[in-house]
């Protein structure tokens, strides 16, 4: 059944991941991360979408220490805000000092999202004192990269430039 608000999901100019396929993909970034020599101690979805990516990807690597970033950006297909917003609750990124943190996000389209997160994160590494900075080793992975992103993702399972449909986002919300 189609929904409205998404149009016809079937249409061939429409990356499609399924979820066999996202199974298989969150295994091989995992595979990237570990081939490069780099593993995160820390992981950070970028909320809703990087969710269930950052997830698979922690299962993957066998990390638990795993926290959230809820940013809001996509009001609807192709419809943004001005910029994108940090909601509630706010993950303490002070605790991140000195860590190698893996931020996951579903696509990096505009980058935007991606980039607030990783300024954010990057930038707030603080000792115990308050007082010396000490940096956050922070690298990014998404699943999809499209060619207009702001930002070039440390890891990517793959490019594109069509409208995404993701196995957990195709269909509408269940009513209430």
């Amino acid at each position: 059944m189609e929904h409205p608000a998404l149009g016809d999901t079937s249409t061939p100019s429409r990356e499609t991941l399924d979820w066999p396929t996202f199974g298989q993909a969150m295994r091989e970034l995992a595979q990237t991360v570990i081939t490069s020599g780099w593993i995160p101690d820390f992981v950070v979805a970028i909320a809703r979408g990087g969710l269930l990516p950052a997830g698979a990807i922690a299962y993957a690597m066998g990390i638990k220490a795993i926290g959230t970033m809820n940013v809001e950006f996509y009001t609807d297909i192709a419809q943004t805000l001005p910029e994108p917003v940090l909601l509630p609750p706010l993950m303490d990124v002070s605790s991140l000092a000195g860590q190698r943190v893996l931020v996951v996000d579903d696509v990096a389209d505009s980058g935007k999202t991606l980039q607030l997160v990783m300024d954010l994160i990057s930038t707030r590494g603080l000792s115990l004192d308050g007082q010396q900075c000490i940096p956050v080793d922070a690298r990014c992975a998404v699943i999809y990269e499209k060619s207009r992103s702001i930002i070039k993702p440390d890891y990517t399972w793959r490019h594109t430039d069509l409208w995404i449909n993701f196995p957990w986002s195709t269909l509408p919300p269940i009513e209430r």
